[in-house]
């Protein structure tokens, strides 16, 4: 297989779970020299912190935790123990290089999350729900698998937050008493180091508790 340095255009026109492992599997090994260091990502530290400010504890899954950006700030914050899950064989395999995670679970979010009801208190996802990747049905499964009290931080492209309506699922997850009143933080996806049509792109942060 010919590694295919990472490119958001291709990523953000993924169509089926198939195209997401099948690109993931060839982008693991060059993501965080290649894309996160050299694209200045910076989303995975503003979620990671978000959760912290919001009182975020352990123990936490790290939804769609790639090669572990997101996971090793968690870590470095003092937060614990973390499992990572990701649709990537390959991607979990360098998270876990980082030794910051205690499990880690391979799952189609789509599909759900092989692990039982009420299992963490924290649920983190950063760069996951966007552009060719998941939408706001995923959050039902999430909320099963998270304790009454469980802090959500969830990083999602603002473009996709409007064009998949995310304000509307949150809006009635907290009419039915499923969550509490949600937070939205927008900040920049890229630091002032990126490059590209996509360095000015922005990401909401949803804060919020699950009731």
């Amino acid at each position: 297989m010919t590694p295919k340095p990472p490119d958001l255009r291709i990523a953000y026109s993924l169509k089926t779970s198939d195209d997401s492992r099948r690109l993931y599997a060839e982008w693991a090994d060059d993501y965080d020299r290649m894309f996160a260091l050299n694209e200045d990502y910076q989303l995975h530290i503003h979620t990671a912190r978000a959760f912290g400010l919001a009182g975020g504890q352990g123990p936490v899954l790290d939804v769609g935790a790639g090669t572990g950006l997101c996971g090793a700030v968690l870590a470095d914050m003092g937060v614990g123990p973390i499992d990572a899950t990701d649709i990537s064989t390959e991607m979990l395999n360098r998270a876990m290089r980082k030794d910051v995670y205690r499990d880690a679970i391979e799952a189609d979010l789509n599909e759900g999350v092989p692990v039982s009801r009420n299992s963490y208190s924290g649920i983190v996802s950063s760069g996951t729900f966007t552009h060719g990747h998941v939408g706001p049905e995923a959050l039902d499964e999430l909320l099963r698998i998270a304790r009454p009290g469980a802090q959500f931080a969830l990083s999602i492209n603002a473009r996709h937050f409007a064009a998949k309506g995310f304000s509307t699922k949150l809006d009635a997850l907290e009419q039915v008493a499923r969550i509490g009143q949600p937070s939205l933080v927008e900040v920049r996806i890229f630091g002032d180091l990126a490059t590209g049509e996509n360095k000015d792109d922005t990401a909401f942060i949803a804060l919020f508790e699950k009731a």
